[in-house]
């Protein structure tokens, strides 16, 4: 399929799942079970992709230890009751299973780097019938929170993949700048939660509007036209 691109690394939320709207509503519900002001959604979507631990300490950069700890607590109970409700709906962005599906070779790794947790990403992985396409899974279990490079490294060391073969896609600067940290290449996709001049100007090679773009924009990674 391709003749050097060898492992090809996804974000999740974002990315492949349209998980804002759980996202939002268990941080609101956290803020407001420790007694603070709710918290503005756009800015609880720009810490998507970060693990959860650093996206509160973002969302409050004042706030003691102590508070973060508690707000964190309280995320996971709130995330872990919506997604037990049976009217929690995290789809997956339009094309993304055939987009999966189109990469499925033997000679190409597909893995995921996320923010989640390991319990979470696999929750939502067999929810979606994806468990299967990936052959190594990086979360926020595994490694320093993006954009350090950590967890792509480990991948790449994983399954002895050089750098230059390797490409991460995500939806936000965080996942750029740990690919260019760690001296591979990034694709970004314009439909998640930053904004395509944002992952241009963090080092995206190409930004993609739809999944359809997907296997054409590696091809071009792969020859150096991106």
């Amino acid at each position: 399929m391709f003749n050097s691109l060898k492992l090809i690394m996804f974000d999740f939320d974002g990315t492949l799942v349209d998980s804002q709207g759980g996202i939002v509503a268990a941080m609101t519900e956290a803020f407001r079970g420790a007694g603070l002001d709710d918290p503005d959604p756009l800015d609880v979507r720009r810490v998507v992709g970060l693990s959860l631990t650093t996206a509160i300490e973002v969302l409050m950069p004042e706030a003691e230890t102590a508070t973060v700890a508690e707000v964190v607590e309280r995320y996971r109970d709130a995330f872990l009751s919506l997604r037990n409700r049976p009217d929690f709906h995290e789809p997956l962005f339009p094309g993304a299973r055939a987009a999966l599906e189109s990469l499925d070779h033997p000679e190409v790794l597909l893995g995921i780097a996320t923010g989640k947790h390991r319990r979470g990403l696999l929750n939502s992985l067999e929810r979606h019938d994806l468990a299967e396409r990936f052959v190594t899974l990086k979360t926020a279990d595994d490694g320093p929170s993006k954009p350090h490079p950590g967890i792509l490294q480990n991948a790449m060391a994983e399954f002895g993949v050089e750098p230059w073969d390797t490409v991460m896609v995500g939806d936000t600067t965080f996942d750029v700048q740990m690919a260019r940290s760690a001296r591979a290449q990034a694709l970004g996709v314009s439909w998640g939660y930053h904004e395509a001049a944002e992952l241009t100007a963090a080092g995206a090679a190409r930004v993609i509007d739809s999944f359809d773009e997907l296997v054409p924009a590696l091809a071009a990674l792969e020859n150096g036209r991106s």
